[in-house]
């Protein structure tokens, strides 16, 4: 009876040491948090998830909530040097005939992080992985002296392996070939895929490698972009990854929409330079074989300039970027995003445009890849379409493109979503365009995509269960975190 006793007093004592550790660490994690000065809204996102989810809450903080801002991506040192490399004399802005307020933009740019604006390039738009995945091949069959790719998904089904044989191929040939593959996003591909592209002299590298316990908090940082370089004379940058859904739709869909970019130009120095201070970020010698812009066959009209961001930056520079395109707009904005969780400021942006008499339109997919994300998408058309936002559902299968066209020369293609993840979690790039001939494309390809779509109205909308609506707020109290 006595050593039964004294084993509960000693359980009980366990238990309130364990329980105000807890309660301490909560405390101190909450405190970590404001301290940071995030977001009101970010922070009390985390503050909520930790009160209402006890010792969840702060494992999931430690994995998606810490915070990597102002990390230095390249030293100082390599970064100039890769600048001096790239010698890309300054463009005299007043000859460009833009209108001012692409000037603005262009200038928001080049302070945010040094981007570039190149003159005298070409651009071709896929919207399709077959046309997109046919051309990429015969680039990469052509290569004499480097390739490096950059993809977000790369899996090991039927285009997988072909992109697998031609890299192999080209290594064996005497062709440098680098390859960064995010850890997390290519998680369901076999080891063995990578293995045979190591074998035959390929580099191929996780990005922020995974591996628990140690780096488990690196799982909420992942590597978004989609870029190729080919000799340095022929880029690729877009939404689409590296597998068979982009051309056949997959198992769940009938077609996967999405946008991908063909550029040749000086442009293809600035994601040459993308991805060797990816490439050094992760621990590699800096890249020789830089691209000499300023050496690069002027092939065509447009202007680009290629813009990146991260949760390493200071800004969240794409998002500040659409910001001010969507201010500056007077005529329209075209949005197309596959998830719709616009921060404060981007959401007021789109309203206001909307009720200055700007034709604001944004396209969603009727249904993505992810319930949840689609329910917290939904709890923001009401908004929207309060303010005049014209707000559609593609129908035909799964949107994927992430694209913006602004008035008639200015259009955004990339990686980014209009989403919380990828604006401030998410290493991302997306090549802003300043030409007409290209913004009238999209434009066009936009109006196709309509044909496709229903349009939602204001008075149909909320008569939506009140069940999906309720479901659809508390979805989005999460938004900031997902």
């Amino acid at each position: 009876m006595f050593l039964s006793l004294v084993g509960y007093i000693n359980l009980y004592w366990v238990y309130v040491v364990l329980f105000w550790l807890y309660v301490i660490t909560t405390i101190g994690t909450i405190g970590v948090i404001l301290s940071e000065n995030r977001s009101p809204v970010k922070s009390l996102a985390w503050v909520t998830v930790l009160l209402l989810l006890p010792v969840l809450g702060l494992v999931l903080y430690l994995f998606f909530g810490r915070s990597i801002k102002n990390t230095r991506m390249i030293s100082r040192r390599n970064r100039r040097k890769l600048r001096r490399r790239e010698s890309f004399k300054k463009v005299k802005f007043d000859r460009l005939g833009l209108s001012k307020e692409s000037l603005q933009q262009i200038q928001l740019s080049r302070t945010l992080n040094g981007a570039i604006y190149y003159p005298g390039n070409t651009t071709r738009v896929f919207t399709n992985g077959q046309d997109k995945f046919d051309a990429l091949k015969r680039d990469l069959k052509s290569a004499s002296k480097f390739i490096n790719m950059q993809y977000y998904i790369v899996t090991d089904d039927k285009i997988g392996c072909q992109i697998k044989d031609i890299l192999v191929e080209k290594a064996r040939a005497g062709v440098t070939v680098r390859l960064i593959y995010d850890h997390v996003g290519s998680f369901g591909t076999k080891g063995s895929f990578f293995k045979e592209l190591k074998q035959a002299g390929v580099q191929a590298y996780p990005f922020f490698r995974v591996a628990f316990p140690p780096f488990g908090t690196r799982i909420n940082w992942r590597n978004h972009r989609k870029i190729c370089i080919i000799d340095g004379r022929v880029g690729y940058i877009g939404g689409m990854n590296i597998a068979d859904r982009y051309i056949d739709g997959g198992k769940a869909f009938k077609t996967w929409r999405d946008t991908h970019i063909r550029v040749e130009g000086p442009a293809v120095g600035g994601l040459q330079f993308s991805f060797i201070v990816d490439w050094n970020f992760m621990g590699q010698p800096l890249i020789e074989d830089s691209v000499n812009a300023q050496e690069a066959e002027v092939c065509g009209i447009d202007g680009m300039q290629l813009l990146t961001s991260g949760p390493t930056s200071q800004w969240t520079n794409i998002a500040m970027l659409f910001i001010k395109a969507i201010a500056n707009s007077k005529r329209r904005v075209f949005l197309q995003t596959p998830y719709f969780l616009p921060t404060e400021g981007l959401l007021k942006a789109l309203q206001t445009a909307a009720l200055s008499g700007v034709d604001v339109r944004v396209m969603i997919p009727r249904r993505s890849d992810s319930r949840m994300l689609d329910a917290a998408s939904h709890s923001y058309v009401v908004e929207c379409l309060q303010s005049g936002v014209k707000m559609y559902l593609y129908e035909a299968g799964m949107l994927h493109a992430k694209t913006m066209v602004v008035d008639d020369e200015f259009v955004s293609i990339g990686s980014t979503n209009f989403d919380f993840r990828s604006f401030e979690h998410n290493f991302e790039a997306n090549m802003q365009i300043y030409s007409t001939a290209v913004n009238d494309e999209m434009a066009k390809i936009f109006q196709q995509d309509l044909q496709q779509s229903t349009r939602l109205y204001l008075s149909e909308w909320k008569k939506r269960p009140i069940a999906k609506k309720a479901g659809e707020s508390i979805v989005r109290l999460l938004s900031p975190i997902l």
